[in-house]
């Protein structure tokens, strides 16, 4: 009998050593999905699109996967917002770029690094909402980037497609209300999303407007894209800077020149004629 316990003591300690920690389930996750894009779109781009969307559902379970620990203490469905819109963002703007092997090596391995810093900011997230931690900071700067770099590449691809002005702002809307939410929880962690509901909605409702106006405007899309995406940065980051009660004039100022900035490169590169 004792030998028996012994046994099964050896091989739960075993089983424990053998146990990957959450940095080396991030590193097998990240490359797996960095893998799963560059051979989707290399070899299937005429169905890249159905591949791109698996690969944002793959994300979130590989992400699911990795934090299911913590997420039993403290879960938040909203931290698998912004993983899922960075792999789609990237997914798809893909599609856009030059198909040569170099081109698609550095997408790759932008996706792959943006993907991990993502994957450690929303495990960052996860304890943060439980207990204060040092390198929430740092969390917040690196998903809000990501947030802004996903934003530019769907706004792009969805300005490319020269389509219906109805079907493009329900898209513009479909993609702007989810990464709203998560750029304002992510300053809140509010559990309830009805607490923030009308500064959501009313961000959202801001920028589908802007989205309105630049779909008439005679540009290209990717100017499109990046005042779009300077108007996301504009007005949610001073929403988070409100939330953190350090809304003073020097950052007030701050936003105010990078929106003159934006709205010059608009009027320089917009077509007159």
């Amino acid at each position: 009998m004792n030998n028996i316990f012994g046994k099964r003591s050896r091989l739960r300690s075993f089983l424990r050593r053998l146990a990957l920690s959450k940095r080396q389930k991030f590193i097998i996750s990240v490359l797996i999905l960095s893998l799963f894009l560059f051979i989707s779109e290399h070899f299937f781009s005429a169905i890249g699109l159905y591949f791109v969307f698996f690969l944002s559902l793959f994300t979130d379970f590989f992400l699911f996967l990795s934090l299911r620990n913590d997420l039993k203490e403290n879960f938040s469905w909203k931290i698998f917002i912004l993983p899922f819109f960075y792999s789609l963002a990237v997914g798809m703007f893909y599609l856009l770029v030059p198909a040569r092997f170099l081109t698609r090596i550095g997408m790759t391995s932008l996706y792959a690094l943006g993907l991990y810093s993502l994957f450690l900011s929303e495990n960052i997230f996860t304890v943060s909402a439980i207990r204060t931690i040092q390198l929430l900071s740092g969390a917040r700067t690196v998903a809000f980037a990501l947030t802004l770099l996903s934003y530019f590449f769907l706004s792009n691809v969805i300005f490319s497609f020269h389509i219906n002005v109805f079907i493009t702002l329900l898209l513009v809307f479909g993609y702007t209300l989810p990464m709203v939410t998560h750029s304002l929880w992510m300053y809140t962690f509010n559990k309830d999303i009805l607490s923030d509901i009308s500064w959501i909605f009313s961000l959202t409702l801001c920028l589908v407007e802007g989205a309105l106006l630049l779909w008439f405007w005679p540009s290209t899309p990717t100017v499109i894209a990046l005042f779009l995406s300077g108007f996301f940065y504009i007005i949610v980051g001073l929403s988070q800077v409100w939330f953190e009660k350090r809304l003073f004039r020097s950052v007030i100022l701050e936003y105010a020149w990078v929106a003159i900035v934006v709205f010059v490169v608009l009027v320089l590169f917009t077509s007159w004629k």
